[in-house]
């Protein structure tokens, strides 16, 4: 099935989630994603802020916070995405496309300064590719040489496709996959 189909089928069933079904998901996603020895390792994480019903990131981030972790929260700055550090919830503003960010006057961060990024997607599949919103700004941002952060999808687990996601040169690929019924690390081959 083609990306865009792909991407219509599944934001369509996102947008359809009550408010119950999308909080108890999501807490049962964030709960996965906190038990992994990569983020218990990791002194600096990068998160999102959840948009149309994505998996919520808030309990990770109150996590992150009492065990003195870095964070950092994606910001778009015209056909760029960069990373700039939170300490608090409050610094999060209305940005681009309507999506929380943090003040733009913030130090702009690159992929190499985190140990875990978090990255959202509209599906993924058990290769740990993924169909995002079709703008390419993770896949850019996560092309930084200097990158060795762990790449975790987070996700509602009817997002998670058992069909190949058609991969193109420039999409990376997760290291594990997170939903709220399961954890896919996804093995490579050498």
């Amino acid at each position: 099935m083609p990306k865009r189909s792909i991407r219509s089928q599944l934001l369509a069933q996102r947008r359809a989630l009550s408010h119950d079904t999308w909080l108890a998901s999501s807490r049962a996603a964030q709960l996965n994603l906190l038990s992994l020895d990569e983020y218990g390792r990791a002194e600096c994480v990068a998160l999102y802020a959840a948009a149309h019903n994505e998996t919520d990131t808030g309990l990770i981030l109150a996590a992150a916070f009492q065990a003195g972790k870095r964070v950092l929260y994606p910001a778009v700055c015209g056909h760029q995405m960069v990373f700039r550090r939170v300490e608090q919830v409050e610094e999060l503003q209305e940005g681009t496309f309507g999506i929380l960010e943090p003040c733009p006057t913030g130090v702009d961060h690159q992929a190499d300064e985190a140990d875990l990024i978090v990255v959202p997607g509209v599906a993924f599949d058990l290769s740990g590719h993924r169909i995002g919103y079709g703008k390419g700004f993770y896949d850019r941002f996560l092309q930084h040489p200097g990158r060795r952060a762990h790449l975790v999808g987070l996700c509602h687990d009817f997002q998670v496709t058992g069909c190949a996601i058609q991969a193109d040169i420039h999409d990376i690929p997760m290291e594990i996959i997170i939903s709220d019924k399961r954890i896919i690390r996804i093995q490579r081959s050498c």
